[in-house]
């Protein structure tokens, strides 16, 4: 035995943003068929409606998973954007909300850190000893928290 708790975590939500892109990526290559215009265009309309539904395909869903050292957190299903991180480098944890203005998607946020979020509000924000504060936005912030808490041995109060 490790000393390491046998739990595990595995959590997946799902945004409509992809939709959005779809129906981009759709539109732009139906106007490149039927479109009178030259060859170069219809490819360039062609090649950003191919780009927008590889965006709606990498960004269906947000999964956050234990990985036993480290807890990742990928965009999906194509799990082209992903990052991670290790327990040891987590100091608190706290349950929250991200701001109106913060959005969605990854992006630096106002109040400092990075914002990864699919959908809503609700987030878990991580704060690292050296790499800054990770907000994951998450349907289950009770549940990721209460799980990062055990893993990083903080006892609920």
């Amino acid at each position: 035995m490790t000393g390491q708790p046998e739990t595990c975590y595995r959590h997946t939500q799902r945004g409509p943003w992809h939709l959005l892109l779809d129906v981009f990526g759709v539109l732009m290559m139906a106007f490149a068929l039927i479109s009178g215009e030259p060859y170069t265009a219809r490819l360039l309309f062609v090649g950003m409606g191919g780009m927008f539904l590889f965006l709606g395909s990498a960004f269906r869903s947000l999964t956050v998973e234990d990985m036993g050292d480290h807890l990742s957190v990928h965009f999906g299903p194509v799990p082209f954007f992903r990052t991670s991180v290790r327990y040891d480098e987590i100091r608190k944890i706290e349950a929250g909300r991200t701001l109106l203005l913060e959005g969605w998607g990854i992006h630096w946020s106002i109040r400092g850190g990075w914002v990864w979020n699919i959908w809503g509000r609700q987030c878990v924000a991580i704060h690292r000893h050296h790499r800054g504060t990770l907000r994951i936005g998450t349907d289950d912030p009770k549940g990721l928290s209460e799980f990062l808490k055990s893993r990083i041995g903080v006892a609920e109060p």
